[in-house]
């Protein structure tokens, strides 16, 4: 069965909002076959991205950049899953008060530098999600699961 991995950091009623989409589109019709596990990003271990075949990162952009605690997941897994996990699908969204563009950036260097693979474009949301903006999460994370099954 195909392991999906959410690692996310969830601080605000925005960013549960976008949480609970993205975990609503990892059960869309079709993906009863994937293995959903969900993480806190400081909760998140080297196991667990091990056990994955795919990941959805979420995170705030502070300051600029992704959640500190987003950056913790990373600099624990990186150099012991530096190659573990090359070519896994993964997606991303980032909610911001302002700018989200330099957490965007930053999440896809470290991804592309452990040679994962961006099945989806990155879903960013400024200030409270819409209607549209939580069915764009919904599509991302579907999309990553569905990439799973083939």
């Amino acid at each position: 069965m195909p392991h999906l991995l959410v690692v996310h950091h969830t601080t605000s009623p925005a960013t549960q909002e976008l949480l609970e989409a993205a975990l609503a589109g990892t059960r869309a019709e079709g993906l009863d076959a994937v293995q959903v596990q969900v993480r806190p990003a400081l909760a998140a271990t080297l196991v667990d991205l091990l056990a994955a075949d795919g990941l959805v990162l979420g995170t705030p952009a502070n300051i600029g950049y992704m959640s500190g605690a987003l950056k913790t997941f990373f600099d624990l897994v990186y150099y012991p899953a530096l190659t573990a996990k090359a070519g896994a699908p993964y997606g991303l969204y980032v909610h911001g008060n302002s700018d989200t563009g330099g957490a965007v950036r930053a999440v896809e260097a470290i991804a592309k530098g452990m040679g994962w693979q961006r099945v989806a474009e990155p879903v960013t949301v400024i200030g409270m999600p819409d209607r549209a903006a939580l069915d764009r999460v919904w599509n991302l994370a579907a999309t990553v699961a569905a990439t799973l099954l083939g």
